[in-house]
Order: C-alpha cells, then structure tokens, then sequence
C-alpha cells in the first residue's frame, strides 16, 4: 500500500483532505460512460432537457451498440454514474438580461451623452428623473420557507391569485427625491374604493403602460414634482426603450416641459437604470414584507367554497405608499451614481477638503467625458458667481 501511495503522492495531494480518497468502485464500462457523458453535454449545450431515465434509455442503446452483455441499466447505476462525473439534478433558473455584443461602447456613449447633458444645461440633481414599470400581482409569496426535514409536502398558502398582475410606476430623482407611484389595475373602471392620498390609481384593460397612460403620468405625477409645474429650471428623464415612452406626443410633451428625453439602449437597462439597479429589489422586498404581515395576523374574509378573498385595491396601494416611502433617499442616490449618470458625492473629510481648496460650497458634481466637474457658488464683493472647475484638468471657468 505503502508503494501504491507513493505512486499516487501527486493525486492525494490535490483531493480534498476531509474526504476518503478514491474509494469506491471504478467505472466497470469506461467507454460507455464517456460517449454517455459527452451526449449528455451536448444535450445540455443545446438547451434540451435531460432526465434520468432518458440516460437509462440511451445508457442501454449504448450497450448494445457496443455489444457490452449483462449490463443493468438501474436507477442505482444511474446515480452512481452521474456522480462519477460529477452531475446532479438542478432546478431551472431564470436566464438573465443578456447585455449586446457592443454593450461597453453603449454604455459609454449613453454616460456621455447624460454627462454632457447635465453639464451644458448645469441641470441639478433634483431635475434628474427615472422613471420604470414595475409588474407585481396580488401575491407575493417566497419559494422557500421553514419546515421540519421529515416533512414531505412543503406547501405555502396563499389566496390563488399569483397570476393576477397590475403595474406600479416609479420615478425618482438623482437627489433622492421620489414622485407618488401610479398603479395600473387591469380594470375598465376604477374602483369604488377610498385610496390613499399619496397614490395615483388608473385602469386599463391590459394593466401596463401604453401612450395614453404614459401621458396620464407626465400630467399627475410629472408635471407636479417640485419646480415642474412652471417649467424654470432644464431637465432630463431617463427611461428605457419601450414602446409607450417613444411615441411622437409624448415626446412633445416632454420637450414642451422644457425636459430632455433620454433613452437607455435596448438590452442595457440593468446596466444604466437606477430603479433597476439597485431600487426596485429594495421596493419589492418591502412590499413582500407587508403581504406576509397581512397573511399572518390581517382581518380576512372567505367566499362560500371556503377560499380567501385576496386584500382589497384600497390596501394593496397602502402597502405600495409605505413600501415607497420606505426606501431611503441614501438607496436612490446610489443607484445613480451605479449607473454612471452622476458621480459620487464626496464624503467626510474629502468633501470638507475640496471646499476649503476651493474657496465655496459644491452645488453640484457632475461627470463629463473624462473630467469631473464641481458647479460652486463663489461670493466675490460685486456679485454672485457660479464657478465650474474639473477636480482632473484644475482648470475653471
């Protein structure tokens, strides 16, 4: 053994050391297993499904062809063999966004473009809008829970409505400000319910966003932001490529506001919306939270089959006001500055550093291109000036 192990000294050394070390039988049919394992990759590759029993199945298609006799093809050789070479059973996962091929020069142009934006026209944070749909249903249940491990159904109750969806709009601003939130219920008449005053509630047969929705939005929620109303100040919202938010009157309205529209490329809204980025997952998990609470100690009614009534149009936009009222200022700021559309506001003594160095208070930070531009109000005698200097280059204007 001692000899055996000796030759073996650079495989021991790379296995884990909790573990026996090559124990077990070996592969009795090593060229079955390996035509077996490079089908079942192929399979894979192609995105098809593959089961145990389809491994049987082309297991002992496999023997035959390679005239192996006395070959049992059991569920108890199947799993050893998937061991072996080292696959299990997954569950399906959700595929992601896939970003384009040239989504880095994308996503350079579109920061240089809201940088140079934001520059030219000295908009301020406050004028600095996302705005972003939001499917939700009337359950919010989690896939997992808390159970004992001899359990052998593992069910979560809920009121059967999963599917029943509805849209939330939101919109906030680079300064951490957010607007009301619409909901769209997929209704043809509003409810005849008391909602909170913080919500806008509309209807729509579909339940999502279309042209005259959107102009809803740009009329109740848009234009009554803080300094919108008069149109005074520029500035600039950010939403993504769909189809409701392209259309030729709402483009009219938005420049009529004295606003700039600016589009997030197709397939990049992960990459450069604040909302998705780091606000609706904070928003959801809220809004899950208020559901659980309501299941578990809330006043419910049943129908006459026994069935529990889903919460009512009333509460549902109750819990969306608290949920989005909960979300910090600090999360918004954040997403922002993750998606590349302002820079990070400096911090503790940095912050206190600059304006000392620079004789004022920093309004405004912005990026443009490879400069980093700080907007400062610079009392002199005479009047009242506005200094922007790049914290790179140290050149002022």
């Amino acid at each position: 053994m001692i000899r055996k192990w000796r030759k073996q000294e650079k495989e021991l050394r790379q296995v884990n050391k909790r573990k026996l070390s090559f124990h077990g039988n070996k592969a009795r049919w090593p060229d079955l297993e390996e035509h077996l394992e490079r089908w079942i990759l192929d399979l894979r590759a192609a995105g098809r499904n593959v089961s145990t029993v389809t491994i049987r199945l082309k297991a002992k298609a496999l023997a035959e062809e390679l005239k192996i006799e006395h070959f049992e093809v059991g569920p108890s050789w199947c799993f050893r063999f998937m061991k072996r070479h080292h696959l299990a059973i997954r569950v399906r996962t959700t595929v992601a966004q896939q970003l384009p091929a040239d989504y880095i020069d994308k996503l350079a142009v579109f920061r240089t473009y809201c940088s140079k934006l934001i520059a030219d026209k000295l908009i301020q944070p406050n004028h600095i809008t996302n705005m972003d749909e939001l499917p939700l249903t009337f359950d919010i249940p989690m896939n997992h829970t808390v159970e004992r491990k001899e359990t052998s159904t593992v069910a979560i109750r809920t009121t059967g409505h999963e599917k029943s969806a509805f849209t939330v709009v939101l919109a906030c601003h680079a300064n951490g400000q957010k607007l009301p939130p619409m909901v769209i219920f997929k209704r043809k008449t509003l409810p005849k319910e008391k909602f909170p005053a913080g919500v806008i509630v509309k209807v729509n047969p579909k339940g999502w966003m279309d042209e005259e929705k959107m102009r809803d939005w740009l009329r109740d929620v848009y234009v009554k932001r803080p300094d919108g109303f008069f149109h005074g100040s520029p500035s600039v919202l950010i939403c993504d490529s769909m189809r409701a938010h392209l259309t030729a009157t709402v483009k009219n309205q938005i420049m009529k506001r004295n606003s700039e529209l600016a589009v997030i490329p197709g397939g990049l809204t992960k990459e450069l919306q604040p909302l998705d980025i780091g606000i609706n997952r904070a928003f959801k998990s809220k809004l899950r939270a208020a559901w659980e609470q309501w299941m578990i100690a809330g006043e419910h009614s049943f129908t006459k089959s026994g069935r529990q009534r889903r919460a009512s149009y009333a509460t549902i936009c109750q819990w969306i006001f608290a949920a989005w009222a909960n979300v910090s200022a600090c999360t918004d700021v954040r997403a922002f500055a993750k998606a590349g559309i302002i820079s990070k506001e400096p911090h503790g003594n940095d912050g206190d550093s600059e304006k000392e160095e620079r004789g004022g208070p920093v309004i405004w930070k912005a990026r443009l291109g490879n400069c980093i531009i700080l907007t400062q109000k610079m009392r002199s005698l005479r009047d009242l000036k506005v200094m922007m200097t790049c914290v790179n280059c140290k050149m002022s204007k």
